[in-house]
């Protein structure tokens, strides 16, 4: 049995969910201890537990320490099933870090399955539905990986209520290369808001025009039904023949113009790099990389959270994961090999 420690690297949830999803593509049972140790609620809240429930069922597998608030889980997988699956957080966790949980299993199973979630959409330190359906979801689809999804209602935190569907199919892996600079480049913006002041998402846009030098067409506000309130700025980049949403989440005492700044100043960060891959996406592309025996892309700088979660991939998986910088080009290059 596979044993992992918790607060290796970064320490958080990915270590957690990255573990969940191979062990049942690769049939590898773990036990891992620690669970979250670094964070002020350690060891699993509902969104982790929801995510270990899920992938449960889907391979059919045998857990301990499956509880609120456990720091230690044993998780023994035997089959993963397709089939019509439906997750409640019962919280505003993300559904999309449980939906990156199960992704894995699912593309490996023996038929499609679709996968009803219900809880946050839009939430703090995960991707928002919009990431995962127009950045990530077309990339998968390119490495033939079909992941298709539809948004039915939005979850901000702290009500969440968001629903969404995932419909997923078995993968005919293919390697992927994003490693040529972008050729063309546009940035966007769209802010959603949810029973917020008309003044706040005006602000937002006025500060985003200001500081990505765009023009007023180019930045569109849109309100939304939720169970509550909520906020978020999504940038929409698109380097060649990646798009990338760039999200900041609005949040108490936060002003407008500091969550409008905080997606503009990634923004900069990733057009700077002259790179099609953003420090987000370079987290997630990993697993389905790994997955398909091979791939490379150019990217910002790597996250200690990316190099932890390819250290965990590398557990499961026959593959090596290296990470340099390339000083001419002022940027990173992720490449993914077999070993």
């Amino acid at each position: 049995m596979l044993r992992i420690d918790g607060t290796e690297g970064e320490g958080g949830g990915q270590i957690l969910r990255t573990a969940l999803g191979l062990s049942l593509v690769t049939k590898t049972p773990f036990a891992i201890d620690k669970i979250r140790q670094k964070r002020k609620k350690p060891g699993l809240q509902r969104q982790h537990l929801t995510a270990v429930l899920a992938a449960a069922r889907v391979g059919s597998a045998h857990v301990q320490g499956a509880e609120l608030g456990s720091t230690e889980v044993v998780f023994e997988p035997q089959t993963c099933t397709a089939g019509h699956y439906e997750f409640s957080i019962g919280t505003a966790g993300s559904t999309t870090l449980v939906l990156q949980t199960i992704l894995p299993a699912l593309w490996s199973a023996d038929g499609p399955s679709t996968v009803r979630l219900v809880g946050g959409t839009h939430n703090p330190m995960a991707p928002p539905f919009d990431f995962v359906q127009q950045t990530f979801a077309p990339l998968a689809h390119r490495m033939g990986a079909p992941l298709q999804l539809e948004l039915h209602r939005h979850g901000f935190h702290p009500a969440g209520g968001g629903e969404l569907t995932a419909t997923i199919a078995p993968a005919a892996w293919t390697r992927l290369e994003l490693l040529d600079a972008p050729t063309k480049r546009e940035v966007g913006a769209r802010i959603l808001h949810s029973s917020l002041p008309a003044s706040v998402p005006v602000r937002e846009a006025n500060a985003l025009r200001r500081r990505l030098d765009l023009r007023e067409h180019q930045v569109s506000i849109d309100e939304v039904a939720s169970n509550g309130p909520g906020n978020v700025v999504l940038c929409d980049v698109r380097l060649g023949v990646v798009h990338e949403i760039v999200s900041s989440l609005g949040e108490r005492s936060v002003s407008a113009e500091q969550v409008a700044e905080r997606a503009a100043a990634e923004v900069q960060t990733l057009l700077a790099a002259d790179a099609p891959v953003g420090e987000h996406l370079a987290d997630q592309l990993l697993i389905p990389m790994a997955l398909a025996g091979g791939g490379a892309f150019r990217t910002v700088a790597p996250s200690l959270h990316t190099r932890t979660n390819a250290a965990v991939v590398e557990r499961f998986l026959p593959v090596a994961i290296a990470m340099r910088e390339d000083t001419a080009a002022g940027n990173w290059v992720v490449e993914v090999r077999a070993r």
